[in-house]
């Protein structure tokens, strides 16, 4: 869910945003038909899962609402740490959030076909409802939240997080940034390595 961190980790590359944006959508192997730049996108966005869910500011984050939601919690973070990195926007890029965004947009459109079907029953809710640029605030986040609540039945009860959040938002905003910047630095790592291959 933390679709803005993939495509800003993907360093303006299209194809490799394309693909690290609907990686989720790609099961095992499968990625294999796609360009070999897709590839490596989807490649990049796996690496990027396996270091979030090791890495031990992740797991503080992750543990502080374990409580409450069980193994929903990662999702949370997530959602909650993409908050972060629209709240704080220009601290990343010189780009306006905005523009930003509806460059991504755009680059969604112009690649339809190439889509997965998850990403393309996604894509109308998310370009209508403006997901990317919603994240900069509590309201935008708490309609994520309660979706996602919805998507699990209502048993996640996900759509409470939100007070979590705003109990807790100091905490969850320093452990955001601190963790960014190491995952800034590995991801560029795993981007320029893919690219050299």
């Amino acid at each position: 869910m933390n679709f803005l961190a993939h495509i800003y980790l993907s360093f303006d590359d299209k194809e490799i945003t394309l693909g690290n944006f609907f990686a989720d959508h790609i099961r095992g192997n499968k990625y294999k038909h796609y360009p070999e730049k897709i590839q490596k996108g989807i490649i990049l966005h796996r690496e990027i899962d396996t270091f979030t869910d090791s890495h031990p500011i992740a797991k503080q984050s992750s543990k502080r609402l374990h409580k409450n939601y069980s193994h929903y919690s990662r999702v949370i973070v997530d959602i909650f740490y993409d908050h972060f990195l629209a709240k704080n926007w220009s601290n990343y890029s010189t780009i306006p959030l905005e523009e930003y965004v509806e460059n991504f947009y755009d680059l969604l459109e112009d690649n339809y076909d190439i889509l997965p079907l998850g990403t393309k029953r996604l894509m109308p809710y998310m370009i209508a409802d403006n997901w990317l640029l919603n994240y900069a605030n509590l309201a935008g986040i708490g309609r994520v939240l309660n979706g996602m609540n919805r998507r699990t039945k209502n048993k996640s009860r996900m759509n409470f997080a939100i007070m979590d959040l705003e109990e807790h938002y100091s905490d969850f905003e320093n452990e955001f940034t601190a963790f960014f910047a190491e995952l800034i630095t590995f991801s560029r790592q795993k981007f320029n390595a893919l690219c050299e291959d």
